[in-house]
């Protein structure tokens, strides 16, 4: 793990220490006279309703940490089952600006990254800013290269209600894709109220790293976070509510659609996720 003090913005620890989501089919709900095979499909989506939807993972990471390689592999292989969870994830990773200065820029940090990971360190009141870092749910975090402890967190985070948009996409030039959402948050708010916000991330990413702490490694990332913008604001809202809005991202040189996904999730001021949804993007678009 390597970390940083909140207190001093550029003071490096030189060391490391060391130690997606299922569907449910829809049920016919015609008359009395219901199948013994749509009772059973009503009975599986009661209780996939009463579980609750998919929990968020959220990883911090960079290039310029030796220990972010093998919380990486381990983010991967959650993404594509290897753990048998019990309950489906949506994953992110955000990779941080703040090892940019130690031999190697990553290159898919963002400082919008770090002040990201800044207010989960505040909101959890802990002492420093580290990567590799998992946060769940936005209430419990753990290193991000432990497996056992990724795991726990995972199988102890309280699942919220599924999401219930529906995404149109538009591509009004070749560098933008435009995102139309409609559809329900599924969880009652009040006056707290919360943000929707949507996240445009990038998997099969690999890379040669030539200098910095993983000199001579080549690196793979997935889950990658290219961009994250607020859709809209709600409070005092019923979980059946239609909310929409369109979010408009600019697309880097060698996007392809195929590669992406967009994530949908619900945050109030205490960084506590309240649901999230996610959407593979179509081929070729």
């Amino acid at each position: 793990m390597a970390s940083l003090s909140m207190g001093r913005a550029r003071r490096f620890v030189s060391n490391c220490f060391r130690k997606h989501s299922s569907t449910t089919p829809s049920p016919d709900n015609n008359n009395n006279n219901t199948s013994p095979d749509a009772k059973a499909l009503a009975s599986i989506a009661a209780e996939e309703e009463r579980k609750g939807g998919a929990v968020l993972v959220e990883l911090f990471s960079s290039q310029g940490c030796a220990t972010s390689p093998q919380a990486e592999l381990l983010f991967s292989r959650l993404g594509r089952g290897d753990f048998n969870l019990e309950r489906p994830v949506i994953l992110l990773a955000y990779h941080v600006d703040y090892w940019d200065y130690t031999g190697w820029k990553d290159p898919y940090s963002s400082s919008l990254w770090t002040v990201r990971q800044k207010a989960y360190v505040e909101a959890l009141n802990l002492d420093t800013m580290f990567t590799p870092q998992i946060v769940v749910q936005g209430k419990t975090q753990c290193l991000g290269d432990d497996e056992d402890a990724m795991l726990s967190c995972i199988a102890s985070a309280a699942r919220e209600p599924a999401m219930a948009f529906k995404a149109r996409y538009e591509r009004p030039s070749d560098d933008s894709l435009q995102v139309a959402l409609t559809g329900s948050v599924r969880s009652k708010l009040e006056s707290q109220g919360a943000d929707i916000m949507v996240a445009l991330y990038e998997c099969g990413l690999v890379n040669d790293c030539p200098e910095g702490a993983n000199k001579g490694l080549v690196l793979a990332n997935d889950y990658v976070v290219r961009h994250l913008q607020k859709l809209t604001s709600v409070n005092d809202i019923s979980a059946k509510k239609t909310v929409s809005g369109t979010v408009d991202f600019t697309l880097w040189e060698g996007f392809k659609s195929s590669k992406c996904g967009i994530t949908v999730f619900m945050q109030n001021s205490s960084q506590h996720i309240f649901g999230a949804q996610n959407f593979k993007l179509p081929d070729n678009l």
